[in-house]
């Protein structure tokens, strides 16, 4: 124990590591002469009881009284048992009813030795307590004692992790199993809504912006991946993909009133803009006293907030420019527009039958599905044509 706390002091990745178990405590040792007690007819268990009750406490049997259950324990006066001579002075009786005095049968001097061995997974074990050095993740200071122990400890010896550290180590490695499960409820929630195993693909990739905003946030104020972080990225998933959310189902209704891909994800990120801008927002700055607060419980609250801030911010004022560029890849699954004649006239003459309900929008009311702050009418074939040109 003191050559692996001399080692854990000399680290400076750890601090204060030490332990409450003392192996050299001052001892009084009575020394009874076993033999000696037979021929005197004394029973080692009377002995062994009457120095435990007199020095201790013994419990003798209970009684009711005033509507309560009593215990009744003897024990001797504090003037009796104060010093190590009153050993001696104690009496025992022997088989035959005669009292033997207990330094006739014992000899009592001092040592020393541990004043308690304590066990862990059936194995005699001492319990060390300690903490990161300022600055130092918890993950940090586990391997480093990890470490210690391989160099210092001998190879007869192991060692084991208990408390926080011990639910630490059992669950390291899930977050990035709790990311990938929150991604796939996230698939498919928007799977069984816009019934279809392609289209949720276009919101899913503006995840990893929030997550690389999120990353960006914390290695900027020098702060760590802990666990509170990680929470932060699960709520993250939400939020970030909230605003694809609503650039991806407009441009689907769009879509099919006969829009093409790429007019219909512009027409959306068009409507949808100023939406998203102000729920994300509210958001970032409510939360924005969380990255910067104070007092007890504060690098909680900094982890949490400074990870969601940031990953608002890349997921407000990066994806929103991608994933207009995601849905129409992914509907029309090709990059660029057809530019011949016949195709834009085509797209042209599909415009102008949803506007005059004889195509794909037929049976329809025409305003239907239009946000209230677009533009009135529908265009005429002529400047549909002209635009896509």
């Amino acid at each position: 124990m003191h050559q692996f706390q001399g080692a854990a002091s000399q680290s400076k990745l750890l601090g204060h590591v030490q332990s409450l178990w003392r192996p050299a405590s001052p001892q009084l040792f009575v020394d009874v002469d076993r033999e000696r007690a037979k021929t005197l007819g004394v029973p080692v268990d009377e002995l062994f009881g009457t120095l435990a009750s007199t020095l201790g406490s013994y419990y003798v049997n209970d009684f009711n009284k005033f509507g309560r259950t009593w215990q009744v324990l003897m024990s001797a006066e504090p003037a009796y048992r104060k010093r190590p001579d009153d050993i001696g002075r104690m009496w025992v009786r022997s088989d035959t009813g005669q009292m033997v005095p207990v330094s006739a049968i014992a000899q009592v001097h001092y040592s020393s030795g541990p004043e308690t061995m304590d066990r862990f997974n059936n194995l005699p074990a001492v319990k060390l307590f300690g903490q990161a050095a300022p600055g130092v993740s918890s993950g940090q200071a586990i391997a480093e004692v990890e470490r210690i122990a391989a160099e210092v400890l001998p190879s007869d010896f192991s060692f084991d992790w208990g408390g926080a550290s011990y639910q630490e180590k059992r669950s390291s490695g899930t977050s990035g199993l709790a990311l990938a499960l929150g991604a796939l409820m996230v698939f498919l929630i928007l799977s069984a809504q816009y019934e279809k195993w392609s289209l949720p693909l276009s919101v899913l990739l503006a995840l990893p912006f929030g997550t690389f905003g999120a990353l960006a946030a914390v290695w900027l104020r020098g702060m760590t991946n802990d666990v509170y972080f990680q929470i932060g990225l699960v709520t993250l998933l939400g939020l970030a993909a909230k605003n694809a959310i609503l650039i991806v189902e407009y441009a689907s209704l769009k879509f099919h009133e006969g829009m093409s891909a790429s007019a219909a994800a512009l027409e959306a990120s068009r409507l949808r803009f100023r939406p998203i801008i102000m729920t994300s927002l509210a958001f970032i700055l409510g939360v924005l006293p969380l990255a910067y607060s104070s007092g007890a419980g504060a690098a909680a609250r900094r982890s949490v907030g400074t990870g969601v801030m940031g990953g608002m911010l890349a997921a407000t004022f990066l994806a929103i420019f991608f994933v207009p560029m995601f849905y129409k890849v992914i509907t029309s699954r090709r990059l660029r527009e057809p530019r011949s004649t016949q195709a834009l006239q085509d797209e042209a003459l599909q415009v102008h039958q949803a506007a005059a309900g004889r195509g794909p929008g037929a049976g329809r009311d025409p305003d239907a599905g239009r946000d209230p702050g677009a533009p009135g009418p529908r265009r005429s074939a002529a400047d549909a044509k002209g635009e896509l040109a």
